[in-house]
C-alpha cells in the first residue's frame, strides 16, 4: 500500500498543464454521458447554477499560495476553489483552482464560461438558465456581462455603499416571517445601468451594535417565475409581499446548494486536506475530487431510487457507510464480471442488494451476500 501511495504521489507531481487540460476534457465527457444536468429539459423549468468560492489553505511554499480570505484562519495562505453547481441535481458542473487572493468578482466570468462549455449551452438554453451568486459576483460589470449573454440572474449587489443608497428609496418595509428581525422592501429607484430589466430588493437586519446591516438583491425573474421556484404553485394572483419574500427565499436557498456541496466534500472527500505543492498536481486532485463528488451523487440516485434508507445520505455517509462494504468479484475467462459477492456481515449490504440487482441486471451480473 505504501508503494502504491508513493506511485500515486509521483504521478500527480508529474502532471503538466497539458495533462490537466486532457483531464478537464475527459471529465466533461463523463459528465455529459452520465449527468442529469446535461440532460436538463430547459423547456420545462429553469436550470439553476449556483456559483461560489471556498478557500483551501496550504503551505506558503506551494505554487500560487497567497494570502486571501480563508474562513476562520486569519493571515493564512492558500488557494481558492471556484465551483459551478447544477443545484437541482447536486452535480458539480465546473471546478476551477485559483490563487489565494482571487475573489469571486474575478473568478465569476471564467467559471461561467467553463460551465457553459461543459453544458454546451446555446442562446435559448442560456435564457432558461438562472445564475445564483452572492455579492462577490454581483458587480455591475459581471451582472451586465451575464445579462448580455442572455442568462437570468439572482444575486446580491457587490457594493455595500450602493446598497445603503438604494435602501433609502424603500417606502415600505415588510417583516420577514422566516427570519425574525429581518425586513425586506422593494427598491423604488430605477436601474438604467443594467442592460436588461431587473428588480431590486433591499434586505436589512440589526447588527449587534444596533446599526442596520443592509444588502440589495438583483433579479431578472418575473413574479410568477420566482414564486414557482420557491414552491408557490397554483397561485392565480400574487401579492407584492408574496413576490418580495419569494425573492429573498430563493436567494437564501443558496445555503442548501453550493455551500452545502463544499461542506459535504470537505467532510466526505477530505477536500481541504489533500494538498500538493505543484499547482498542476493540485488541479488534478481537484478534478478527481469533482469526479468523485459526481460519482457519489449518481450512485446515490441509482441506489436511493429503490430504497428510502439512503434518501438523506450526503457524501460523508455515502463514503463511510456505503462505499466501505467489502466483497469480491467473480470474473470469467474473458475478463467479464459475472458475479458480485457483498460481505453478509456489513450492516448495509442487505439494503443495497435490491438496488444493485436492478442496476446490474442489464449486464447479467449476479449479486449475492456471502462471507468475505
Amino acid at each position: 500500500m505504501r508503494s502504491s501511495q508513493s506511485v500515486i504521489q509521483q504521478t500527480l507531481s508529474a502532471c503538466t498543464a497539458d495533462t490537466v487540460k486532457q483531464m478537464e476534457q475527459t471529465a466533461n465527457e463523463i459528465y455529459r454521458h452520465h449527468s442529469q444536468g446535461y440532460q436538463h429539459d430547459y423547456s420545462q423549468q429553469y436550470q439553476i447554477l449556483d456559483v461560489d468560492l471556498t478557500g483551501l489553505p496550504c503551505g506558503k511554499r506551494a505554487a500560487l499560495a497567497t494570502k486571501g480570505y480563508f474562513a476562520g484562519a486569519r493571515n493564512r495562505r492558500g488557494r481558492q476553489l471556484g465551483r459551478v453547481l447544477a443545484t437541482r441535481y447536486g452535480e458539480v458542473v465546473t471546478d476551477r483552482l485559483f490563487e489565494g487572493r482571487t475573489s469571486l468578482a474575478s473568478a465569476f466570468q471564467p467559471l461561467i464560461q467553463a460551465a457553459e462549455q461543459t453544458l454546451g449551452l446555446d442562446e435559448a438554453q442560456r435564457s432558461r438558465t438562472l445564475l445564483r451568486v452572492d455579492a462577490g459576483g454581483g458587480s455591475l460589470d459581471d451582472v451586465n456581462w451575464a445579462l448580455a449573454r442572455g442568462y437570468q440572474m439572482h444575486c446580491k449587489d457587490y457594493s455595500g455603499q450602493r446598497a445603503r443608497h438604494l435602501a433609502a428609496s424603500v417606502t415600505t418595509w415588510i417583516e420577514d416571517p422566516d427570519e425574525p428581525g429581518r425586513q425586506v422592501g422593494w427598491v423604488e429607484e430605477p436601474a438604467p445601468e443594467y442592460v436588461r430589466d431587473v428588480v431590486r430588493i433591499a434586505v436589512r437586519k440589526r447588527k449587534p451594535n444596533g446599526q442596520w446591516g443592509i444588502a440589495v438583491l438583483i433579479s431578472t425573474l418575473l413574479p410568477t417565475e420566482v414564486c414557482e421556484l420557491t414552491g408557490g404553485y397554483g397561485e392565480r394572483s400574487l401579492s407584492s409581499t408574496q413576490v418580495l419574500l419569494a425573492h429573498v427565499r430563493l436567494y437564501d436557498q443558496r445555503g442548501g446548494g453550493v455551500e452545502t456541496s463544499f461542506k459535504g466534500d470537505k467532510q466526505g472527500l477530505g477536500l481541504a486536506k489533500r494538498r500538493k505543492k505543484h499547482f498542476e498536481a493540485q488541479q488534478m486532485l481537484m478534478l478527481l475530487g469533482s469526479l468523485a463528488h459526481n460519482v457519489i451523487v449518481w450512485a446515490h440516485n441509482w441506489l436511493a431510487g429503490s430504497t428510502s434508507q439512503l434518501q438523506h445520505y450526503g457524501p460523508a455517509r455515502m463514503v463511510r457507510d456505503v462505499f466501505q462494504i467489502s466483497g469480491f468479484l467473480l470474473i470469467d475467462a474473458r475478463g467479464r464480471i459475472r458475479s458480485v459477492v457483498l460481505n453478509q456481515d456489513a450492516p448495509f449490504a442487505p439494503v443495497l442488494l435490491g438496488p444493485l440487482r436492478v442496476l446490474l441486471a442489464p449486464a447479467q451480473v449476479i449479486l449475492r451476500l456471502g462471507e468475505t
